[in-house]
Formats: structure tokens, C-alpha cells, sequence
């Protein structure tokens, strides 16, 4: 068409989503640019919803300074978690993705073994390999963080003990980040924005803290997206959350979500047992021992209940 440019097409990842469009980095650039979505992309809601999420790959077609997304290509991979509200629903959060990084505080707010078990549930469920950042250390005068770095590591979790505000432990961080694509997943008031702006200076993401009267953190990153802050170093920021619901992970087979339960496994007494107080549990002689942390088995048999509780009502 005379005086317009020539169209094209090409691949690019989803950086961020919203109603009906998205934000696009094209292949091989750094630059993000927005990009249109077509009717059979829409779900129900006539919104992108679960059908385009952050970190797909894409392909788009360029017309005249309009860009519309044409296809989604498979994924390899999804991180969801159960939707807000009373129906079951699923909220793919990203996809195609390395690893889940899990950024927790010892104080201000303080650690929640039960939101942190979830969220580590959901990434072995989804075959995703996660680490566990302990943000705050400043704060840390009880000496907190080394004993639940301890817990996690028995389930083959790498803990970091770091300050995002002082800049403390952040090289070990940041080296394990390169060349993956990472999830960062925390709750509200944690530090997780201060971290990424740690991570990739420049950044500046708005830090919302912690309400003082409750304790609690406040909402800042209303949407999930990709930074690319490095040709090696891709991070994708996630909304704080304060609870956190499974998809796909059932009261029946929790147990294989917890990696340091797999040894013991199969080796109880009753090929049925609960691990609560079943005779000759050996998940519970492990964690008696020693050679189990009794706060996993702990939430795990807290998680379960409340598994059971929603298939019931279901």
C-alpha cells in the first residue's frame, strides 16, 4: 500500500498481558512493543485470560503500525495456581519457564511456612525446579532464617539469606538467575520488588512495604511481567500474594510434591497411610529422627486437610 510500510511477520515472547492486548519482545531485540489480539484468541470473557500469559511464544503479523498476535505457540511448561473466588478455576501465572524463585521475609511480614509449601507444591507439580530466598536478614536476631534454610534444604531447596535493601547475598542470587527464565512468587511486603530492582538496577519498581496497624504488605505489581534485564538474565515480577491456592494437586497425591517425603514413601506399614498417626509411618519415624523436618510434615498434613475440605464441598 503506498506510503505504508511493508508488512511482516516474526516471533516474539509475551512480556506482559493485559484485557485485550499484550506486550511483546521480539526475538533477538530488547525493545517491547504492543500487540493486538484476535477474536479466537479470547476466552469466554472475551479477554485474553488463560489463552495468552507471560512468557508464551508467539507469533504476530505488522500492517500499517498495527500488530496483531496470530498464534500461540505449545508450551513447555505452566505455572498456575487456583483463581480467586468459589468456583475451581485455573490462573496459568506464566509458562515456559526455568525455574521458581520464592521470596519470603523472616520478619515484617514474618515467614509462612504454609504459603511457602504451597507455592513449592505447585512448582514440583509442575515439574519446575524453585529456590528459596530469605529476605530481610537485617532483621533476623533470633538467627531464623539458618533453621528454615536448613528445613528446606532437606527437600532439596537452595536457600539465600539475603537484604535486597543493603545488598546483601545477592551475587549467589543473581548468578543461579542467569540464563533462566525465572518466576519470582512472593507475598505481599516481602521485598520482592526491592529485590528485582536489586537484581536489575534501573529497574525502578514502586516497593509498596508493610501497613504498619496490620502487618501485612501492600499490594505494588498489579500485573505479571517479564523483564529482560540481561541478554541472560530474564526475570518475571508476580503481583504479592497473600493466599495461595493448588491447581492440579490433589489431597491423594500431595505426598509426591514433597520431594523429602519420596524416599520414605512406599516403605509405611498400611500402603494407604496418612502419615498422621497411622502405626509404623515411616514419614513420621523419619521426622521423629531427625531426617525429616517436622514443620513439612506439619503443613503438609495442615495443606491436606484443607484439600479435603474443598473436594468435599466440590
Amino acid at each position: 500500500m503506498a506510503g505504508g510500510r511493508a508488512p511482516r511477520a516474526g516471533t516474539a515472547t509475551v512480556a506482559r498481558v493485559d484485557f485485550r492486548s499484550c506486550t511483546l519482545i521480539e526475538d533477538g531485540g530488547a525493545v517491547a512493543f504492543e500487540a493486538a489480539a484476535s477474536g479466537p484468541l479470547m476466552g469466554r470473557s472475551k479477554a485474553l485470560g488463560n489463552t495468552v500469559v507471560v512468557g508464551d511464544r508467539v507469533t504476530f503479523e505488522t500492517e500499517n503500525d498495527r500488530t496483531l498476535l496470530s498464534a500461540v505457540l505449545p508450551r513447555r511448561n505452566a505455572f498456575s495456581r487456583r483463581a480467586s473466588g468459589e468456583r475451581p478455576e485455573e490462573q496459568v501465572v506464566a509458562a515456559n519457564l526455568d525455574q521458581v524463585v520464592l521470596v519470603c521475609s523472616i520478619r515484617r511480614p514474618a515467614f509462612r511456612a504454609g504459603l511457602a509449601d504451597r507455592v513449592l507444591s505447585q512448582a514440583e507439580h509442575a515439574g519446575l525446579p524453585a529456590r528459596l530466598v530469605l529476605n530481610k536478614c537485617d532483621l533476623d536476631d533470633a538467627h531464623e532464617i539458618e533453621r528454615v534454610i536448613e528445613a528446606y534444604a532437606g527437600a532439596g531447596y537452595s536457600g539465600y539469606r539475603v537484604s535486597a535493601l543493603a545488598g546483601d547475598g545477592l551475587d549467589l542470587l543473581r548468578a543461579d538467575c542467569a540464563g533462566r527464565r525465572s518466576l519470582f512468587v512472593g507475598h505481599s511486603g516481602v521485598g520482592k520488588s526491592t529485590l528485582l530492582n536489586a537484581l536489575a538496577p534501573g529497574l525502578e519498581l514502586i516497593s509498596g512495604g508493610v501497613n504498619v496497624k496490620t502487618g501485612k504488605g501492600r499490594h505494588t505489581t498489579t500485573a505479571a511481567w517479564l523483564i529482560r534485564a540481561a541478554p541472560d538474565l530474564e526475570l518475571i515480577d508476580t503481583p504479592g500474594i497473600r493466599t495461595f491456592g493448588l491447581w492440579g494437586v490433589s489431597a491423594r497425591d500431595l505426598e509426591r510434591s514433597y520431594p523429602d517425603f519420596l524416599p520414605f514413601l512406599g516403605t509405611c506399614r498400611f500402603s494407604d497411610c496418612r502419615h498422621a498417626a497411622e502405626p509404623g509411618c515411616a514419614v513420621r519415624a523419619a521426622a521423629e529422627a531427625g531426617r525429616l523436618s517436622p514443620r513439612r510434615l506439619d503443613s503438609f498434613l495442615q495443606l491436606r486437610a484443607e484439600l479435603e475440605h474443598e473436594s468435599g464441598r466440590a
